[in-house]
This record gives C-alpha cells, structure tokens and sequence, in this order.
C-alpha cells in the first residue's frame, strides 16, 4: 500500500502541472483566427526541412563526440576535468543570443577561422549546424556522463576476466548498459537544436530554419499568419513524447517479476567432472597499499576448494581483486601451477570471477552471457545449460531471475570457458537465510564435479566451512591463520581467529600441573590431555556435547542468555567470568539463574598457542 503524498505538496505539483498544460489548452481557441490561406507552404517545408536536417547533423556530430567526452568525464578525477565539466555545461547558462555572439567571434567572416573557411560558416547550412552543436551538445554531455558514472564497475571487472579488452568491454558492455540515458539525452539534444533560434539567428539568419522563419512570419504578418507555423514543431514534440512514452511502457512490460521459488539443487552426474590437472595448485604473494590501509599476504595451499575469511575491511575483496588481475599487485606473484598469472593481464588468465550480485549484464539474455567470454565452448556451455537447470531461461534478461537463477547463470557463463580458477566475492551475501543454505549446498555439489580450484570470500565461518577445505584467515590486510579447515576451527592459532571463527568455549590458560590448566582465578579445567608441561601457556576448548548440568557438577555458575539455533536449545552460562554454551532441552534452566556444570575431561583439548 502505497502512502499518500503531504496535502501541500500535491497541490503544488498540480498546479505546476496545470500551468505547464496551460499554454496547449489556450492555444486550441486561438486555432480558428489562424490566417491558414496566407501561408506560404513551400517556404514553410523547406524551413522544416532545413531545421530536422540540422537538428539531425548537429545530432550526429554531438553524438560522435559527446559520448566519448562524457566518459572521460565520467572516469577522470582530474581537477582539470572537472573545470572543463563546467565549461562544457556553459552553454546551458547563457542567453542563446549571447552564445551566437560568441560563436561569432569564432566563425565570423572576420575571424581567422573564418576567413580560412572563406565566409562559408555563416548564412549556411553549416552556420546553423555549428550554432546547434554549440548550444544542445550539454544536454548529451550531462545525460552521458551521469550514465556512465551509474555503471557498476564490476561489469568492465567481469567482462575483464571473460578475455574482453577494454575498447570491447567499452562497446559490448559499458555502452549498452549505459544507453538508454544517452538515447534521452540525445532526444533532448536533437529536439534543442530543432527549436534553436538565437544562436542560430546570430550566425546563420539564411537559409531560414523554422524558428527563425516563424519570427519573420510573426514579425512581418502578425500573429494570425504565425500561428500554423506552429503545427509542424508541436507535432514533432508529441510524436517525440509519445515515442519516450511507449519505449518506458515497452520496458516495464518486459520486466517481469523474478522467480524465488526454491532453487533446484545441482545434482552431480556421472561422467561430467571437467579433465584437468589434479596436481594443480594455487600460490599467493599480495603486496597492496592503498592510503593508510597495507595488505601483505602469502599463502600456498595445497588442495581445490580454499576460503578466505575475515571481518569487513581485511582485505577479503581486495586480495581476490589481486589474485584476478583487476588491480596492480606491487609486490608478489600469483602462480597457478607452472603458470605466472601475475605476468598476465585480467583477460589473459582465464579465470572466471563472480562478485557479490554475480556480475551479469542487464541488457543481454541468458544465451548471450553464456556466449559473451573468449573463447566460450558452446558444447560446454549447453551442456552445463542443461546440468545446471537453465534450458527454459535462456532468453530471460537478470531482472527477469531469481537470485538463484542468477548465481547459476553466472557459474554458466564462467564454465563455459574452462577456467581452472573461480573466485567467489560473498556471493550470497545478499540471500536469505534458507536460499542461503540452499545454494551454499548446491555449489558445495558443483565443488565436487568440477577440477577448478575455487576461492570463496566470505566473513561466515559456517559457509567456509562447507565450501573450504582450507582456509586463509585475514585482518586488517594481515594473515592470522592458514590451513585445513578442521585444523584451524579445532586449534585457532589466537583468540581473535576464534571469535572472527564464531567458536565458542574457547580460551587461554596456563598448565598448573599435567592434566590441569589454570584459566581463571580459582577455575582450574581438567583435560585428559597430559602431554603439556607446567607453567606452559595454553589454548582450550570444550566441545558443547561435553558440558552438562549437575547439581553435583563441580563448577558453579549463572545462566547469561538461552536461546535457540538451528531449532536447538542452547544455553550461555558464565563460570568464573569464563562464558560456556551448550545444548540443553533441560526447562528448569532460566536466564540469570544458578547452575552447577559438569565438563567431561575427554571433551577438552588442549593445544599451544597466544592469547
């Protein structure tokens, strides 16, 4: 349901809205008194004539060049680029007859442009063109640049990654994405330069365009005569309206609501594991330094499925951005085998890379993303089509799919180039809990079809866990933490890689005697581990399964929190300051009462390690 608009508002806006309807609705009246039999036809066309010719050149040349300017605009930081942003946008501020003028000194017979051109850049064809140009090139400028600027730049970082260079990813991405805005700027540009007079009067009274022809018709006959000079430009400004109009209704039919009904899952079949070389591993060296922020990693796993994880702000995306070529790595290598990626370019190194919204293009189909990277194998992009539940999509547009289906098209569109390398940016970052889980576990399948090493950027410990099987542990641009998965959520190395790890019944201690460690005054924690020697510093942990409550148990102790997860009951208690959580189904525990609790001694392991 939809909220009214404040009272006082919408009267305003009606009553803008009346007044700029006002003039069409005073002029019908007025249509009776028009002097129809004096007109002069012939000089009329020709003046419509010579106004949509020039409007139409004047059109091109804004297009050929404006384009290219409102890019620039739009990706430069230069201070310089923005003074000549607001040079561009000039011509907007000024009178038009203040731009002929100026235009005069320019192209005037008795400029040096002017006499090089022999005086033919006034009173011509030519002279209203430039007079045009000069005065509707900011309508394109502005529209272009603002478009360009709303381009996500993780399309250009896509399209990199698929083998495009960047004149392609220009004309085959960025350009596209970005033209419907240009398309109406350039209609406001064309339909600026159809109605110019004052410029165009200044610099060029003949041949006459249609404004200035009407002022010479109102000036010599009057208003009568005047006014079915009127009809063509109001007929060309509804035909342009109506036009704008069905091309926005066009484009709403078209979007259709997306699909979120439960993904299928991705069921592995027999025969279908991509050949590649089972040996092939991964190394690391990231060198970057971005203002006040250092990111230093190196890691050399040995195994296909790795993880990267840490708070936000440590770097995940920037390493991932490295290791892909999409920025310069200043010091380091990336390797992949025997290959130097680090030596290639984003669109030489045959990887395939997917950011958080997955990166696909909103003005192609399904059928034209999964063809778009070099070197795309057809064959394997209808098999992976079929495999991966896509066969009725193909002709959909990314507004018309679900979450879902978007992930699988863009896992499509990167398979179908056998890339042996696939890096993940969080991309379920922006699911719901259940889609989540489910496409977690559908890619977790794919995992296992597929000889691709793949890295998953991620800051939950749970969905590195399933799709890792070793993990890379980063904050602040720093490594904590490397290894298999069960070893560093079983023995984080500190108590920071615990709690970005989300473990729970985790510690620091010192080894009193064999078998008993001291972590809290008057708590002594007993570990059938005996191998560590007294006053040795120690890491602990207890498994939740091995915590029970007693009211024989030796540890006395409050209940903080209960709470429920994964349609478990779990309850937080404190023992001396240090917090326990375990699963219990015992209802006579509440918050902020007494407990006594009972830890198995096999259930504590104990490992070296810092606080």
């Amino acid at each position: 349901m939809t909220r009214p608009a404040a009272q006082p508002l919408l009267w305003l806006a009606v009553l803008l809205a009346a007044y700029l309807c006002a003039p069409f609705l005073a002029s019908i009246p007025q249509i009776s008194h028009a002097d129809w039999a004096g007109v002069d036809w012939h000089a009329t066309w020709s003046a419509v004539g010579v106004s949509i010719g020039s409007a139409s050149v004047a059109a091109l040349v804004i297009l050929v060049g404006g384009v290219p300017l409102g890019y620039w605009l739009a990706r430069s930081s230069s201070r310089w680029t923005a003074l000549l942003g607001f040079v561009v946008q000039l011509p907007l501020a000024l009178p038009p007859l203040t731009s002929g003028v100026l235009l005069l000194f320019l192209l005037g017979p008795y400029s040096w442009i002017g006499r090089v051109a022999g005086g033919t850049l006034t009173d011509s064809f030519a002279g209203i063109v430039l007079a045009e140009t000069f005065v509707a090139a900011p309508f394109l400028i502005v529209a272009a640049r603002s478009a360009f600027l709303s381009v996500d730049p993780v399309f250009d970082d896509v399209a990199a990654t698929l083998g495009h260079h960047p004149a392609s990813r220009f004309f085959r991405v960025t350009l596209p994405v970005a033209w419907p805005a240009i398309r109406a700027g350039l209609a406001l540009a064309w339909l600026r330069a159809f109605g110019e007079f004052g410029a165009t009067v200044m610099v060029a009274y003949h041949p006459y365009s249609l404004p200035v022809y009407t002022y010479v018709v109102f000036g010599g006959q009057g208003l009568p005569a005047m006014m079915p000079l009127l009809l063509p430009t109001l007929g060309i400004a509804v035909v342009c309206a109506a036009l704008s109009v069905y091309s926005r209704g066009a484009r709403a039919a078209a979007s259709e609501p997306p699909d979120n009904g439960d993904e299928p899952a991705l069921v592995a079949t027999a025969g279908t594991t991509l050949s590649a070389d089972a040996d092939l591993t991964l190394a690391i060296r990231l060198t970057r330094h971005i203002g006040t922020f250092s990111l230093d990693i190196a890691w050399a796993p040995s195994s296909r499925r790795l993880a990267i994880i840490g708070p936000s702000g440590s770097g995940k995306s920037m390493a991932l951005r490295l290791i892909a070529g999409l920025e310069s790595n200043e010091r380091g290598a990336v390797t992949l085998g025997q290959l130097d990626l680090g030596a290639l370019s984003p669109e030489q190194r045959q990887i395939g890379y997917m950011p958080q919204d997955y990166g696909l293009f909103p003005h192609m189909t399904v059928d034209q993303q999964l063809a778009f990277p070099v070197g795309a194998d057809r064959a394997s992009a209808r098999f992976w089509v079929e495999h991966l539940g896509l066969a009725t999509l193909t002709s959909r547009l990314p507004r018309q799919l679900s979450f879902g289906q978007r992930q699988r098209v863009a896992l499509a569109r990167a398979l179908s180039r056998h890339s042996q390398l696939l890096l993940f940016d969080e991309p379920f970052a922006a699911l719901d809990t259940p889609r989540r889980r489910r496409l977690q576990q559908s890619l977790r399948d794919l995992q296992r079809e597929i000889a691709a090493i793949t890295i998953i950027v991620t800051h939950d410990p749970d969905e590195a866990a399933l799709l890792a099987d070793e993990v890379l542990v980063i904050e602040q641009g720093r490594v904590l933490q490397t290894g298999p998965v069960e070893e560093v959520f079983a023995r984080p190395r500190t108590m920071r890689v615990a709690d970005l790890l989300g473990l729970h019944n985790v510690g620091t201690g010192i080894v009193k005697a064999r078998g008993e460690i001291g972590i809290a005054e008057g708590f002594t924690l007993e570990t059938s581990d005996r191998s560590f020697h007294p006053g040795q510093p120690v890491m602990w942990r207890v498994g939740s399964r091995s915590i029970t409550p007693s009211a024989s148990g030796p540890h006395a102790g409050t209940i903080s929190t209960i709470g429920t997860r994964h349609g478990e009951r779990y309850v937080n208690a404190k023992v001396k300051g240090i917090s326990f959580e375990f699963a219990s189904q015992d209802n006579d525990l509440r918050e902020n009462g007494a407990c006594r609790l009972a830890i198995d001694p096999d259930g504590v392991t104990v490992w070296a390690g810092a606080a």
